[in-house]
């Protein structure tokens, strides 16, 4: 692994280097041609995703336009379905667990800017933390997770909202930040 791309998972902070830029410019191109095949090509969309991230279970579905930063920092399970302009910033890990359901205009961003550090700010630095979504979630349309949450699994997050802590299994959670305002039936 490249010295710039352990600095980007590492959660340590990091700077744009040219290499960064060779590889989201990579996986721009895999994301332009995913986009830009005909509605009815299923197959020519899966076999794209299948390169493009780290992991992509059986049976997942994403539908265009998707956005994606880097791609191999991705990890799709098993039956998940991403809905139209999602954008996975995956600077950092994203794992979505089986069954995941993501609504319209999503947004998962995995990327931290110094806020207390003006000159660092100022400078450019980044670091990451991970975003992790667990089995049968279902976030609603337009939703955004911010970097380091972890969502267990069963919960369902209300369209609009912003996830900026992490939420429990088997809750509703609704609002800006969003929290959790009902609990939801155990599944053992």
């Amino acid at each position: 692994m490249h010295d710039d791309v352990k600095a980007l998972v590492s959660g340590d902070w990091y700077w744009d280097t040219p290499e960064l830029r060779r590889l989201r410019d990579r996986c721009a191109t895999a994301v332009d041609e995913f986009n830009a095949l005909p509605a009815a090509d299923h197959a020519g969309r899966l076999a794209i995703l299948r390169v493009l991230f780290a992991v992509c279970g059986d049976g997942v579905e994403v539908v265009p336009r998707l956005r994606v930063s880097y791609g191999f920092n991705t990890r799709l399970g098993s039956g998940v379905y991403l809905n139209a302009n999602a954008f996975l910033m995956d600077d950092g890990p994203i794992t979505l667990g089986d069954h995941v359901r993501i609504g319209p205009s999503a947004v998962l961003a995995t990327a931290l800017h110094p806020i207390e550090d003006h000159a660092l700010r100022r400078d450019g630095a980044e670091r990451t933390a991970p975003i992790t979504i667990g089995d049968n979630c279902w976030l609603g349309s337009s939703v955004t997770v911010g970097a380091g949450v972890t969502i267990g699994r069963n919960t369902v997050v209300g369209a609009g909202s912003v996830v900026v802590r992490d939420l429990p299994d088997h809750v509703v959670a609704v609002g800006t930040p969003a929290v959790p305002i009902r609990s939801l039936p155990v599944e053992e």
